[in-house]
């Protein structure tokens, strides 16, 4: 004979979890978690900043500061590339004012006009410097010319020119001078820095194209320019007055 065993049912349903034991403090913890929620419910899901950041203030500009920002409206800054610095140029390579014609000087050339007639000149040169007069010249005369003291009027540019070419362009150019009542003009003959060997040919060969010929009845004295005035690449000629002139 088989005997069944009986199965002892057990209080509640199965899987159900039994129900939290009752204790004396769980009334407590749960107001304790109540609170908890209440005072801190968490960022809300949005497109705000939780911790928005607070805008600044309109600064504020003084008076002066926005007048000149009002005067400025419009100006645009000059462009850095655009700039030229200009350097203050060396007071030596200046060439002194020429002060008006000076009397005195111009009764001294005058005398020297009168005197020279067709006397031959006497002529000193270097290989850097070139000087020359009539004889009986005043030294006075002839040192104001050497010191570039007379205003040049004209002058006449060699540069490039054949020999032959280059005497015939100042003998034109000292005649139409002396025709116009010029008294101090100038002439560029180069140093001869593109000649062959670097000879500066027309320079030798001025100051005997100025003391024959017609052109040497024009001339009072004739001397190297100073540094400002072409220095040794160019000549201060003295003209005489044209007859019938002062």
């Amino acid at each position: 004979m088989v005997r069944r065993k009986k199965k002892i049912k057990k209080n509640g349903l199965k899987g159900q979890k039994p129900s939290r034991k009752e204790g004396p403090f769980n009334p407590a913890f749960d107001n304790l978690k109540q609170l908890k929620k209440s005072a801190d419910p968490g960022p809300e899901i949005s497109g705000e900043n939780p911790h928005p950041v607070k805008k600044a203030g309109k600064a504020v500009i003084p008076e002066d500061e926005r007048l000149f920002s009002e005067a400025m409206t419009g100006v645009s800054p000059i462009s850095r590339g655009n700039r030229t610095i200009m350097k203050a140029p060396d007071k030596d390579s200046l060439r002194p004012p020429h002060a008006p014609r000076n009397e005195a000087l111009e009764v001294l050339a005058h005398l020297s006009d009168l005197i020279s007639g067709s006397a031959e000149m006497d002529i000193t040169f270097s290989d850097e410097y070139v000087e020359g007069c009539v004889k009986g010249f005043d030294p006075r005369l002839m040192q104001q010319l050497k010191d570039g003291l007379f205003p040049i009027e004209d002058y006449v540019d060699l540069h490039r020119l054949t020999q032959e070419t280059a005497e015939a362009r100042i003998r034109d150019f000292l005649l139409s001078s002396q025709g116009r009542g010029l008294r101090c003009v100038l002439i560029v003959h180069g140093k001869g820095l593109n000649s062959e060997n670097h000879i500066p040919v027309l320079k030798k060969r001025i100051p005997l194209w100025l003391s024959r010929g017609p052109v040497r009845k024009t001339i009072l004295a004739f001397s190297t320019a100073k540094h400002y005035d072409g220095g040794t690449g160019a000549i201060y000629v003295l003209l005489k007055r044209s007859k019938g002139g002062l």
